[in-house]
């Protein structure tokens, strides 16, 4: 029996184009080890067109990135009719920014560590830069800091005392006009990654030198990986609960990862969600979905599957006129090879 058609979209034109190329391939591979028809696109002027042509039943979104994960994308395929895999628009906008989705995870009662927006028109217009002075007093010394939209860690530096935040500014600026103030919190990084409700086992990170940052995430050998994450049983469950909750008040669905640090007394802090992770062979998706059990191919069935019954569903539910449709397991606690 034929599977469903599926275009899997990659590249685009952000920083984390090759990524996303990367990501989409492998993609692209496993469906059609599965028996699906599998058409490859790229982002460009005749994205239209050749989504018309290929006629999908669905498109499996592996953008990475601004357009492909900002809502963009997302909003021209609701314009089309086609369903897609992974959140919505408003959703995936919400997340992307991380300003606006830190202030509702803090308004709905979730644990992130508290932070400070600035502007680089502030900076430049409004003389801002003389206020800097006051973060530590607010955030203590050491800070983080990041673009307020972006991912991949593009742009992320530690600001290991007062006087290297104004360098840590300018580089975030580089990526966005808004840059993030975060207070630094000490623990373990992990990664909660949830696939159509299920949360899978927490994977730990383990950087050999530096931080884990775009070169780290991407380079073999860079890191480790620990699936599941090396914690007593009731912080597992509360990084779960964290991932579980802060997707529901994003609106996030199908697929999506939490980014978090867990303290030395168990409270998993959000940093961030990504509701188009990362595919690649040092993913940390796919290295969830392996210590939960499933091969690669099985993980990309399980959210075009997620996918394709909400698509489903819609078909019917009637419209509000009634005139017709409206269109995890465990692995072992030891270094994890993510390849």
């Amino acid at each position: 029996m034929t599977g469903a058609r599926i275009a899997v979209l990659a590249g685009g034109l952000s920083l984390e184009r090759d990524v996303s190329l990367r990501s989409g391939r492998r993609v692209a591979e496993a469906l059609g080890e599965r028996g699906h028809p599998v058409t490859r696109l790229d982002l460009g002027d005749d994205l239209v067109e050749r989504l018309t042509a290929a006629e999908p039943d669905l498109v499996y979104l592996a953008l990475h990135g601004m357009a492909g994960e900002d809502g963009t994308v997302q909003n021209l395929l609701d314009l089309l009719d086609v369903p897609y895999t992974g959140s919505d628009a408003v959703a995936s906008a919400i997340a992307w920014d991380k300003v606006v989705a830190k202030g509702l995870y803090r308004r709905g009662g979730l644990p992130t560590p508290d932070w400070l927006a600035v502007s680089s028109t502030a900076v430049r217009g409004m003389g801002a830069g003389a206020a800097l002075r006051r973060v530590a007093g607010h955030l203590g010394d050491r800070v983080v800091v990041k673009p307020s939209q972006g991912g991949a860690a593009l742009g992320v530096r530690l600001a290991p005392e007062p006087a290297a935040l104004p360098g840590a500014l300018v580089t975030a600026f580089n990526y966005h006009d808004v840059a993030l103030i975060e207070r630094f919190v000490s623990g373990r990084e992990v990664a909660v990654s949830v696939v159509d409700g299920v949360p899978l086992p927490p994977v730990e990170i383990v950087v050999e030198s530096g931080a884990y940052d775009f070169s780290a995430r991407y380079t073999h050998g860079a890191a480790q990986y620990f699936a599941p994450a090396r914690l007593d049983a009731r912080a597992l469950e509360r990084c779960a609960e964290v991932a579980l909750t802060a997707m529901q008040i994003a609106g996030c669905r199908d697929v999506a990862r939490a980014d978090l640090i867990v303290d030395d007394d168990g409270v998993p802090w959000l940093l961030e969600l990504d509701t188009c992770p990362g595919m690649t062979e040092t993913s940390l998706l796919p290295c969830a979905a392996r210590a939960a059990g499933w091969d690669f191919p099985a993980l990309c069935e399980r959210v075009v599957d997620a996918a394709l019954r909400r698509r489903a569903a819609a078909a019917r539910i009637p419209t509000a006129t009634g005139g017709g449709p409206r269109t995890a397991g465990s692995g072992a606690s030891a270094p994890q090879d993510p390849t």
